[in-house]
């Protein structure tokens, strides 16, 4: 909702203090509100109260105040908005909106608006059912107007029954949900890997790298921006993400990150292995801290799982990416790993270049797909880098 412009018509209902919270709602989630109140409304509540929540002037009339010599304009009101929402909506107002009357300023906004119209009918259970309200109602859905349905309950008449206005988190919801289905990775769940693994010496001890985890976390930001659901596994020190749309684990190992990944892979419309994941891990961990002895000392090791190549075998509707970091022969290295490891894109990062690799805000990348084809990116912020990856996943 950041950023989305919504014009709020309030109408004369004892409803009508819901508007606060729904203001406060949308503001919070970054929206900007400006209200406009009809007359009556004004009864029910403030205007300064909904002018202070929403930070914006509150329109009820066409004039503004005498001494301002001012008028307020109904035509950029309606061209300014991305969305407006009628809550709440009297039987008198889905009436005029139905037949055009225009009476008061809130009306005549409505009729210049060129943006969708959602509306929120608020009234008592016998004018919910009458025919005419039904009509109305009815009449405004076939011009394309979304509804947030009344809903059941204690109405202000004592009577118990359908009439209330929907409450201000259920319309909350509703524009999350209206505005989520625009975005383009909506209802798909993404896989994302990020972050070093540490693999254990002793309870002290452990051989590690560099990652800071600042490059998948960016990916998953990303993503779930787009709509995604995202399943993001970290490895130690990677940035702790809130997000409604991530559903972040930590793990330490190689190990411990192939056990979280592989149940994901077979759900997922997409997976990113940006993690660092060691090739190697001890062959043996002792269980106490080892002590420092004169003479060399020497670590068994053994490979660890490959949990790239591994979904590799497993791939079948999904899109597989994998990260290559190299310091010789990049691009080379890069295209072998596109087959060995049946990927369908790999993300190419030198350690040549100034500003890429590890613990930076920034990186430098190029692309890689199956059928080979070289795309080169210049030094951008992870954020930046993050939408370069995401958007030619989508193009493929």
């Amino acid at each position: 909702m950041e950023g989305k412009k919504i014009l709020l018509g309030v109408s004369g209902s004892i409803a009508a203090y819901k508007a606060a919270f729904v203001i406060r709602n949308f503001v919070k989630a970054g929206a900007e509100v400006r209200v406009i109140m009809t007359p009556s409304a004004t009864e029910f509540i403030s205007p300064l109260t909904l002018a202070t929540l929403s930070k914006k002037k509150v329109y009820s009339t066409y004039i503004g105040h005498a001494d301002e010599g001012t008028w307020n304009n109904h035509v950029d009101l309606g061209i300014w908005a991305d969305v407006m929402l009628i809550a709440p909506a009297t039987a008198n107002t889905l009436a005029k909106m139905n037949t055009g009357i225009t009476d008061n300023f809130l009306q005549a906004v409505y009729l210049s608006a060129r943006c969708p119209v959602v509306i929120c009918p608020a009234m008592d259970l016998d004018m919910y059912q009458h025919e005419s309200t039904q009509k109305n109602m009815s009449d405004l859905k076939k011009r394309g107007h979304l509804f947030i349905d009344s809903e059941y309950g204690e109405l202000a008449s004592g009577l118990e029954g359908k009439g209330r206005m929907a409450e201000p988190e259920h319309i909350h919801q509703f524009f999350e949900e209206y505005w989520n289905s625009e975005l383009p990775l909506i209802n798909q769940k993404w896989l994302i890997t990020a972050g070093p693994t540490h693999e254990p010496i002793d309870p002290v001890r452990f051989i590690g790298n560099h990652s800071s985890g600042k490059m998948g976390v960016a990916l998953a930001l990303e993503a779930a921006n787009q709509g995604a659901k995202v399943e993001l596994i970290s490895g130690p020190g990677t940035p702790t993400v809130n997000h409604k749309n991530i559903h972040q684990v930590y793990v330490q190992s190689a190990q411990n990150m192939f056990e979280a990944t592989v149940p994901l892979f077979s759900d997922s419309h997409v997976a990113i292995l940006a993690a660092a994941v060691a090739d190697y891990t001890p062959a043996k961990v002792a269980h106490k801290k080892i002590k420092k002895k004169a003479g060399d000392f020497q670590i068994e090791l053994e490979p660890t799982q490959d949990i790239l190549k591994y979904l590799g075998t497993l791939k079948s509707a999904q899109k597989l990416v994998g990260f290559a970091l190299e310091t010789n022969n990049e691009i080379e290295n890069a295209k072998k790993k596109i087959k060995s490891k049946n990927l369908d894109l790999v993300v190419l990062n030198s350690l040549q270049d100034k500003g890429a690799g590890f613990g930076h805000d920034t990186n430098k990348i190029t692309l890689i797909d199956a059928q080979n084809k070289l795309t080169k990116f210049e030094l951008k912020t992870k954020a930046e880098v993050a939408a370069d990856i995401i958007n030619s996943i989508q193009k493929l």
